[in-house]
Order: C-alpha cells, then structure tokens, then sequence
C-alpha cells in the first residue's frame, strides 16, 4: 500500500467534495425532465411520414 504524503485521508477528501455540490431539488429534476420530454416530442413531430405513405413491416 502506498503512503499519502499530504497525511490528508483521500476518502474523507472525496466526501467533503460530495458534500460540497449543490443539490438538485425535486423542482428542477422535474424541469429538466420536462425540458427531455419536450425534446422528445419535437423529435417525434420533426419526423412524422407524410400523410398516404406507409411504413413496411415484416408482415407485408
């Protein structure tokens, strides 16, 4: 095992950066959730087959 040689614990390091990182409160999850689904749903229009055109599928 190798010696620290600033005598710091690295683990306990690492959970002082944890606990320094701002949360993420309910609100804001559920904004950049919304901001994906949005995302999505833009997608799916931007994709949309014109209308009498059709889709193959194995079946055919």
């Amino acid at each position: 095992m190798t010696k620290n040689k600033s005598n710091v614990d690295k683990n306990l390091q690492n959970v002082v950066k944890d606990l320094e990182k701002q949360t993420v409160t309910s609100h804001q999850a559920q904004q950049v959730q919304q901001q994906t689904n949005d995302h999505r749903h833009q997608d799916a229009l931007n994709h949309d087959e014109p209308i009498g055109s059709s889709i193959l599928t194995d079946k055919e």
